[in-house]
């Protein structure tokens, strides 16, 4: 027996840290011993979190698949990979052939974006669909923030990241780092950057209708009514326009009067009513921020997923550049990755067209998930009746998973990529599984592009892959060969996504031309990671606006701004649910693993005192939940942690459906939340789904 130690990241989450693993070598198997953190990357410096650790449990799970399956009546049964292929490519070309390209719907999950073979591969097969109907987990959740950059730097990939390392003041809205390692904010060991913040003299505000953990530690805590955001930050807006705290900004900018006078009638004292915060405390917050030498506005999913999503986004944007913080050290700031997803590719394209049913707007090539279980529901031309879904599970990520789940039971076909019978895979008549993250290549093009400092590295597969397994790549690769064979079309080669990852490696800032020579033998050289330096001010270069000007006065949100003022103070009688999230339960598949699972159950509804109270509901006991599309049945939790109001459901419980095949996570107490969040509440630009502020009832079940 021997042992070899490994240095690789995390790849289960945005933090992406660095992570030593040791590997125990036998004749006739390998297995992973040991993981920790790694010391020595220069950005996460040694920070692990469960997520890590739980890499051990995916690569050893007995639910999880290992080579392609198909359903025959209630049982499944392993295939080949060619025979595979061939069923796919005929399956999904008959119902093209019968209904148009359109009646094939596509779905990619979350974890697209933690693999760069599904990066760099899944259009290489998605591409010869031609289908309209592209869907993914975007639209449940950061969809606001790339629309807001495409309208106003002109590509939906230049994101501002906070530069947390070298702040005064962050103000945060609708996120809690502590809980998910940042988000859209790679940001590794957040807890201890926050306290260094506040040890240098720097203040933490935190808005939020939940005391999360992260406004746990927060120098100030203010508490909002779900979809009150927008008002805040109008208000903000409004008082640092009405007291000139603003801050000249040295990037081109056009359209601030349109928006100073859009912003004539939402004083802090109009808005209180709307957000729930005192005017005066509004007034204050405007007057803190503005003072501070270096500041930053964050928000993230609690504001994306709201009736007020973009809008809100927009207004972040504009607080950020109107006290001069935006493409600011301290402030705001764009990376500049390794690999740059901005350079060499186009700015995006919005509303080019519309979802058939509901007229919902395409963004980037993909519509708003909210519109999915209908478009397979009604009938009609263009009526979808195919589905591929890629890493995901709608079922309980995606609004009213109850009536997509009815949808998906009158698929004519239904093809999964995926490592699980999930709730939504249950229902596939096809799964193809790839190999696990330590069986595979890495390279972290999405997180680096939202990292805090500008670092790169290269992860090497460390176990070797199961005889007869694929990379998911090579998934996608087969499936367009199998498919343009039968669609008699021609394929152009492609790449494995290392050569792939090396050509942008060696044609990026830092490749062939610069001190560092970036090329993926660089990063070999360099196991623990390469820190390529701090975030700097380089937006004005990289605007892609016609004129390569900051539009900060986007019609479709000076629009938006209207329908804010229409909107008449909510009932304080009606409780309005969120949702929640917690380091170990991020996302449903981290339910199938007892290290993440174990501890104090985490499934509960939690409910203020005052409204147990009124309702003659006591502490604990079983209650029914009830909204506009559906109902469950959760114990109650007694919490002062939600303001009155307001109740909180985690996301991604809600296993004990039929045909999943999780043992560990089928013996999990809770509902789905998104059994109770609907579909015909979205944001009105984007028709991102709103799952924050979703009005419900509790009584006794």
């Amino acid at each position: 027996m021997t042992k070899t130690l490994h240095h690789r990241a995390c790849h289960l989450c945005e933090a992406i840290c660095g992570l030593t693993i040791e590997v125990t070598h036998e004749p006739d198997r390998q297995w992973i011993s040991s993981i920790k953190g790694d010391p020595e990357d220069p950005f996460s410096r040694g920070h692990i979190c469960p997520k890590a650790i739980a890499l051990q449990d995916i690569q050893d799970d007995p639910d999880r698949l290992r080579q392609p399956h198909r359903r025959i009546g209630d049982r499944w049964e392993p295939i080949g990979w060619d025979e595979a292929f061939a069923l796919a490519a005929e399956r999904l070309w008959t119902v093209q052939q019968a209904h148009g390209r359109n009646a094939v719907a596509v779905y990619q999950g979350n974890p697209s974006v933690h693999n760069y073979g599904l990066m760099t591969h899944a259009n290489y097969f998605l591409g010869l669909l031609k289908t309209r109907n592209r869907f993914s987990a975007t639209s449940v959740d950061q969809l606001p923030q790339h629309l807001t950059s495409y309208l106003m730097y002109g590509h939906g990939l230049l994101l501002p990241i906070p530069d947390i390392d070298h702040t005064d003041f962050m103000l945060v809205l609708g996120a809690n780092p502590l809980a998910s390692n940042g988000s859209i904010m790679t940001v590794p060991d957040v807890t201890k950057r926050l306290k260094a913040l506040q040890a240098r003299g720097g203040r933490l505000v935190v808005v939020d209708p939940r005391r999360t953990e992260t406004a746990a530690m927060a120098d100030q805590h203010l508490f909002i009514r779900p979809g009150g955001d927008a008002a805040l930050l109008s208000g903000l807006l409004h008082t640092l326009f009405d007291e000139k705290l603003g801050r000249a900004s040295h990037l081109p900018v056009q359209g601030l009067d349109a928006v100073r006078d859009a912003l004539s009638s939402f004083s802090a004292e109009a808005m209180s009513p709307l957000c729930g915060i005192g005017a005066r405390e509004i007034r204050q917050l405007a007057r803190d921020f503005a003072a501070a030498e270096r500041a930053v506005c964050y928000g993230r999913m609690g504001i994306s997923t709201q009736a007020f999503g973009t809008l809100c986004h927009w207004l972040v944007q504009l607080i950020n550049l109107v006290t001069g913080n935006l493409d600011r050290p301290g402030g705001a700031l764009c990376t500049e990755p390794a690999v740059d997803l901005v350079a060499n590719t186009a700015g995006g394209h919005f509303n080019a067209w519309q979802s058939r049913v509901s007229g919902l707007p395409e963004y980037g090539g993909e519509l708003p998930v909210a519109a999915l279980a209908e478009e397979i529901l009604v009938p009609g031309e263009g009526q979808v009746r195919a589905l591929v879904t890629v890493a995901g599970n709608p079922v309980l990520s995606t609004p009213n998973g109850g009536q997509l789940e009815q949808a998906l039971e009158g698929l004519d076909f239904m093809l999964s990529i995926d490592l699980y019978i999930n709730e939504t895979t249950c229902h596939a008549d096809l799964i193809l599984p790839s190999t696990c993250a330590m069986e595979n290549d890495h390279y972290d093009t999405t997180f680096n592009l939202l990292a805090v400092r500008n670092v790169s590295r290269f992860n090497r597969a460390l176990l070797p892959r199961p005889a007869g397994a694929l990379h998911d790549w090579e998934i996608f690769v087969g499936l367009a060969k199998a498919f343009a064979a039968r669609a008699q079309v021609a394929l152009k080669p492609t790449l494995a996504p290392a050569q792939m990852i090396d050509l942008g490696l060696r044609a990026g800032r830092y490749g062939d031309g610069s001190p560092w020579h970036l090329s993926l033998e660089t990063l070999d050289l360099h196991p623990h990671g390469l820190d390529l330096g701090p975030l700097r001010a380089n937006l004005a270069a990289r605007l892609k606006t016609p004129g390569q000007v900051v539009d900060a006065a986007p019609q479709c949100m000076l629009d938006d701004l209207r329908r804010l003022a229409g909107q008449a103070p909510a009932d304080p009688a009606q409780l309005l649910l969120i949702g929640r999230r917690h380091v170990r339960s991020n996302n449903s598949w981290m339910h199938n693993f007892h290290r993440l699972v174990k501890g104090k159950p985490r499934h509960q509804l939690l409910m203020h005192p005052q409204d147990l109270r009124a309702r003659g509901l006591i502490d604990g006991q079983q209650v029914r939940v009830r909204s506009r599309v559906g109902s469950l049945e959760v114990q109650v939790l007694a919490s002062e942690e939600v303001m009155p109001g307001v109740v909180s459901l985690p996301h991604g419980y809600g296993h004990q459906r039929q045909g999943v095949r999780l043992g560990v996570a089928n013996a999990q107490p809770g509902g789905s939340a998104n059994d109770l969040t609907d579909e015909c509440l979205r944001d009105g630009v984007s028709g991102n789904a709103a799952l924050n502020g979703v009005p419900v009832e509790v009584e006794a079940a």
